[in-house]
């Protein structure tokens, strides 16, 4: 392991249109990003004055095997280079997240029903996150992002994902209406998450075929174009004194929900 002295620089950022990533923040989120090997890692950083942890020994491990250069380097460097608020004493920089076309996260056919994820317009980096976490963990297949007014992959929703980015293949689309009616076309049933539905997504039957799930920014909820394409709209029902959740907890709920269905059916 070497050490980087006072002149040493983070390595460049390049410049992207597509998901981001390339600056991966935490402890999980780095060794996942070893772990699932889909991107080259350039290098990581580790802040000199950490304690010892076994996942600190996972990601040594990782990048002695996958040849990725480890340094350490000042407490001060690497709180200066970072982008979110508590890197916890590591930061990698990677390559950016691949983007994958919408047909294939439809599958072709293959391995199960897809279950994909839709962000209709979230800005806000930590729901972003804690909304992916939940998806990977409830079992989704795949993601699509908005191209415009919609957060994408930043240091500040990989963090929050604690890793979640590595294993979801995502796709960008100029317009979130137009990929509603092409996932459609494929035999896909959209489901969207608005709080004025009248359904709840306990009565809802997906059955065991492809699903979308669809969640809307917090406050305006889903764009108007965006609600009607929707084959079905469902809310979570609320039965204490707040009348909302924030789309990280919503969405999670919503996921797990589908995938409760999904698996009833298995």
């Amino acid at each position: 392991m070497s050490t980087v002295g006072p002149r040493s620089r983070a390595p460049r950022r390049t410049a992207t249109t597509g998901l981001g990533g390339e600056q991966v923040e935490g402890r999980q989120a780095v060794r996942e990003l070893l772990l699932a090997d889909r991107r080259a890692t350039r290098e990581i950083w580790l802040a000199a004055d950490l304690d010892p942890a076994p996942v600190l020994d996972d990601i040594r491990e990782l990048a002695a095997e996958a040849r990725v250069v480890v340094k350490e380097v000042g407490r001060g460097k690497l709180d200066a280079a970072a982008r979110t608020d508590a890197p916890h004493g590591v930061l990698a920089f990677a390559r950016p997240l691949p983007e994958v076309p919408v047909e294939e996260l439809l599958g072709g056919g293959r391995g199960p029903a897809p279950f994909l994820l839709l962000s209709d317009g979230i800005t806000d980096p930590g729901n972003l996150g804690a909304l992916l976490r939940s998806a990977e963990c409830a079992g989704v297949t795949g993601v699509i992002l908005p191209k415009h007014r919609a957060v994408h992959i930043t240091p500040a929703v990989t963090k929050a994902a604690a890793g979640a980015v590595e294993h979801l293949p995502m796709a960008v689309v100029g317009g979130l209406p137009t990929a509603i009616r092409e996932l459609q076309q494929a035999g896909v049933q959209v489901v969207g998450l608005d709080e004025r539905a009248e359904r709840t997504v306990w009565d809802l039957g997906v059955g065991d075929g492809p699903v979308a799930l669809v969640l809307g920014a917090e406050g305006p909820g889903l764009s108007r174009l965006v609600r009607d394409r929707c084959d079905h709209l469902v809310r979570i029902p609320m039965t204490g004194r707040l009348a909302s959740l924030n789309v990280g907890t919503a969405g999670a709920l919503a996921c797990f929900e589908v995938a409760r269905a999904r698996h009833s059916l298995g």
